[in-house]
């Protein structure tokens, strides 16, 4: 087995000590450190998202694989700075106004770190035009919104207006996404995607960025 795919196994298996000791043997070793990043944290992040959307694993396994990534990462953050290797894009993330769940956020965030994003987290509770300056002070490319309930749903609605009324809607595109959410009510508020998991939310993100 090679050193990037033992990563990518201790990843998936979410031992966050191996992961972090074998990244910093591969540095040693000299491999390069977007390398290490794509074939081994970033392969091993999109198996473990795909087992999320194929039902296999569920959100306490990705909750450890994440962590494992991102000890792995934080060895790799100052090499790729050096290396001036840049995330994907930035992606402002946060719970609608009203809204106070944050999991399914945070699941979200971790994915979209695993596929190479800088993720602004914003929050719960997030009025509109909290979404809107993030997204103009970060440079966003993608703004996320997630609501879990009913009630808070139509609130995204204000999110997309207030994007579309502001000067980042030519740079930032909308996706939403929770429990309630639908294409169909994604398409009623003129939203620009919608994901019905987290790991789709990442893939979604990518295919905007592109």
């Amino acid at each position: 087995m090679s050193l990037f795919e033992e990563i990518s196994e201790n990843l998936i298996k979410g031992k966050a000590d191996e992961v972090k000791s074998l990244v910093e043997k591969g540095l040693a070793d000299g491999e390069a450190a977007d390398d290490l990043l794509n074939k081994g944290l970033l392969a091993g992040m999109s198996v473990v998202g795909e087992r999320f959307k194929k039902n296999e694993v569920y959100v306490p396994e990705v909750l450890i694989a994440a962590r494992a990534m991102k000890a792995g990462s934080e060895v790799l953050k100052p090499e790729l700075a050096k290396a001036g290797v840049k995330p994907v894009g930035t992606v402002v993330l946060g719970t609608v106004k009203g809204d106070l769940h944050d999991i399914g956020k945070n699941l979200v965030g971790m994915m979209l770190e695993g596929a190479g994003f800088k993720v602004v987290d914003v929050g719960i509770d997030v009025e509109p035009q909290k979404f809107v300056e993030s997204a103009k002070e970060s440079g966003a490319v993608v703004i996320a919104a997630s609501a879990l309930l009913t009630t808070t749903m139509t609130n995204m609605k204000e999110v997309v207006d207030a994007v579309k009324a502001s000067d980042v809607s030519d740079k930032a595109k909308v996706i939403i996404g929770g429990a309630p959410v639908t294409q169909a009510f994604c398409d009623e508020i003129g939203a620009d995607g919608y994901a019905p998991d987290a790991a789709s939310a990442a893939e979604l993100a990518k295919s905007m960025a592109g």
